[in-house]
């Protein structure tokens, strides 16, 4: 898998932009639950009001909240607002705050002069337990505290005190030592309570003063909801834009890549030998450049926009959960372990099964390849049912094996949802009693639940992709095969020319070969020259390396022993373009490519003309069938040339090689198709017209090669004649018993 790595650096910026993105989307979905516990919080339950630091309060309710607090609190608070008279205001000021505040009209007030966040937390802390107290006088709470205080004799029994019915003037009268007797005593009362209750306690005072000043909390509450829905809202839409541009980005990234290996291991295929193809079938290697590519793409997808996105989520909520005022997070590591359990066992399971599927698709694909091809054939012999059975059991296999992973995948999601269900309610459960006793808001119990949903997310997503990787590096592990398979024929560094003056002369010195693996010599200690304008035939009996004898010259193989010269030079010490360029070859089987007749015609020369074609066809005894069709020239090809006969396809294939207008022609038995008179017709219209090229032709027909220049008998790999038609007959038994096999006497001897 690593070693494909290499394929993303074309998409560097891409992948930077990518991991850029997913912070912005993991930070603006970790904000989310923030904002939720805002609204809870601060605009449902505190009605709006942030905390208990008063924008705005009366001068005789800042004196009342003076007397519970230290001088130096007093005197830190006093910095941090200023006194204002409204009737020291200009007329516009004073309209302006009458329209906020007007039922100040005659009494001065207090504003808050800081934005400062380290200030305004530090007031909270001053403000809550003194605002608790005013408020609970101002309602009633500490009425019995304050009989209490008389009756034991902390209130001190001062004259004409009986008679003052404010209990703020009594406090402001008394003694300070007296005073801090009975504020201690309230104190006590806080002692058990948790911060957050103070708080609470604290706004509702703060609530109570903006209504005295005559604010429009109901309005204040509507502002703070809307406002932080808002946000919400935007930062909802810049987590969408930002997850639909990975996802775009991601899908690029992922299809280049994809792309990128299918040209890499097209290109690979195309420079292998037939040792190569040996090697890896022509199903395994169908496979390979798709659906193996196809896995290695959706993990590419997943990897972007999760891989990379869960971590940074997960890591994100565990410092968000650390910040909120709860003590839960061991709900979340018991989801975790519940969680990494289910995955390790559904990967035991799973992992062997995902290795063998590549390999069943092979084999489904070579069966299907070799029924389809070979239809006919297996219509012939009405094996129908036995090669329907072949592919129920390819099929069948397949079908078992993805029924079982993908069944432990669909086990896996109701597993997971349950796991997180599970998660919720316990949080609830637990969160629920920490709100009954005042240790934390419904909010942050909300939030909580938001984070851990989050941080189990992460490892969800983790998981899931962990499932498919195992899938995945099996396909990138046999893509690897391919495009780090070392060619067996392959040019040298230094490559030499071919010799100006020697045009088309093949030579074959000492040659012998066997095939990669094998132990025994197919060909053996074979020499013979080519030469221009003559024609040099093979023939022999079947499995005496004919074909292997002329594939040697474009080097589909390389020899073992000995060497092949082409102009004078070694042809493994020439580029391979080069060499096959001045080789016209034509197999045995004619292969034709969709398309057009024109286009099949064009393959060796595209810039072939019209004339050239023409004159090809002419010559191949293909123009008296291509007149015939209606278009002609642009008559379009199936696949593989279905709708054209096999002699049709070989004229075709000939006609081919003669408009390429090359040095060496190779015919691999390509007259077989042909029938008695086209055959004569043909090699007698190349004997007229091609007459400087060397020709070198493999042949099961005697008629076929009788009027070569020479012709090389082949017996078991061996060369046991070379000479005439009329030589051979006279010294060579093999070559006798061939002609006499097929040739009557009289034809034998013209």
């Amino acid at each position: 898998m690593i070693k494909l790595t290499r394929y993303l650096k074309p998409f560097l910026v891409s992948i930077f932009a990518v991991i850029a993105l997913l912070f912005v989307q993991a930070i603006s979905e970790l904000s989310l639950p923030d904002y939720m516990s805002n609204i809870v919080n601060v605009g449902i339950q505190q009605g709006g009001i942030k905390n208990s630091v008063p924008e705005i309060i009366r001068k005789s309710e800042m004196e009342n909240l003076f007397l519970f607090m230290k001088e130096e609190d007093s005197n830190y608070i006093k910095e941090n607002y200023s006194l204002l008279n409204i009737n020291n205001l200009d007329t516009k000021e004073k309209n302006d705050y009458l329209s906020k505040y007007p039922v100040l009209e005659n009494e001065e007030l207090y504003k808050l002069n800081t934005k400062n966040k380290d200030d305004i937390e530090k007031m909270k802390e001053i403000f809550a337990k003194p605002e608790v107290i005013v408020y609970g006088i101002n309602t009633g709470t500490f009425d019995e505290e304050l009989k209490g205080s008389i009756m034991n004799g902390s209130m001190p029994q001062i004259p004409g005190m009986q008679d003052i019915k404010d209990p703020f003037m009594l406090f402001k009268n008394l003694p300070k030592e007296n005073l801090n007797e009975i504020v201690e005593g309230i104190n006590e009362k806080f002692a058990g309570m948790e911060s957050s209750v103070i708080e609470q306690g604290a706004i509702s005072y703060v609530k109570s003063e903006y209504k005295a000043v005559g604010v429009n909390v109901d309005s204040l509450q509507t502002k703070y909801i809307i406002l932080a829905g808002l946000k919400m809202l935007s930062v909802a839409l810049v987590s969408m834009i930002a997850a639909i541009i990975v996802g775009l980005l991601s899908a690029k990234i992922a299809a280049g890549v994809s792309r990128s290996l299918r040209k890499d291991v097209f290109e690979k295929v195309t420079s292998f030998s037939n040792a190569e193809f040996d090697k890896f079938s022509t199903a395994s290697l169908i496979t390979r450049s798709t659906n193996d590519i196809q896995q290695i793409q959706m993990l590419m997808v997943m990897l972007f926009r999760i891989v990379f996105y869960a971590p940074i989520l997960g890591v994100g909520g565990i410092l968000k959960v650390l910040k909120t005022n709860t003590n839960m997070t061991w709900t979340i590591a018991l989801g975790v372990v519940l969680i990494s359990i289910l995955v390790a066992v559904l990967f035991t399971f799973a992992m062997p099964k995902f290795k063998s599927v590549q390999k069943l698709i092979d084999k489904l694909n070579l069966v299907t390849r070799e029924s389809l091809t070979g239809m006919l054939v297996i219509r012939a012999f009405s094996t129908e049912k036995h090669e329907e059975e072949r592919f129920d059991k390819a099929n069948n296999d397949l079908t078992k094996t993805n029924l079982f992973v993908n069944r432990l995948m669909a086990s896996m999601m109701p597993a997971m949802m349950l796991i997180m269900n599970g998660l919720t309610l316990l949080i609830v459960w637990v969160g629920s009693h920490q709100v009954d006793m005042g240790n934390m808001q419904v909010g942050d119990m909300m939030a909580f639940m938001q984070y851990a949903m989050q941080i189990i997310m992460s490892f969800l997503m983790i998981s899931m992709v962990s499932i498919m990787l195992p899938r995945a590096s099996v396909s990138a592990q046999r893509i690897s095969e391919v495009l780090d398979t070392d060619l067996s024929i392959k040019d040298k560094k230094e490559k030499k020319k071919f010799r100006k003056e020697e045009k088309g002369i093949v030579e074959y010195r000492n040659v012998s070969f066997k095939y990669p693996g094998a132990e025994d010599y197919i060909l053996n200690d074979i020499s013979f020259t080519a030469r221009p304008g003559e024609t040099t035939a093979i023939i022999g009996s079947t499995g005496s390396g004919k074909s292997t004898l002329i594939n040697l010259i474009p080097r589909f193989y390389d020899v073992t022993k000995g060497s092949i010269l082409v102009d004078g030079v070694d042809i493994r010490d020439v580029d391979q373009k080069e060499l096959r360029d001045k080789i016209g070859y034509i197999p045995q089987k004619g292969v034709l490519f969709s398309g057009t007749i024109e286009s099949n015609l064009k393959y060796g020369e595209a810039n072939a003309t019209l004339e050239d074609i023409e004159e090809a066809s002419k010559i191949a005894q293909a123009l008296e069938f291509i007149e015939t069709k209606p278009d002609k020239y642009a008559t379009e090809i199936s696949q593989g040339g279905t709708n054209v006969s096999g002699g049709q396809k070989q004229r075709l294939s000939i006609a081919r090689a003669l408009v390429k207008k090359p040095e060496v022609y190779i015919f691999d038995d390509s007259f077989s198709a042909l029938d008695f008179k086209t055959d004569s017709a043909l090699r007698k219209a190349i004997k007229d017209n091609i007459k400087d090229a060397t020709m070198i032709i493999v042949a099961q027909r005697i008629s076929t090669i009788k009027d070569a220049n020479q012709i090389i008998v082949l017996d078991e790999g061996n060369v046991v004649g070379i000479g005439t038609h009329k030589e051979l007959l006279e010294n060579c038994e093999v070559y006798n018993q061939i002609a006499s096999s097929q040739l009557s006497k009289e034809e034998l001897m013209s």
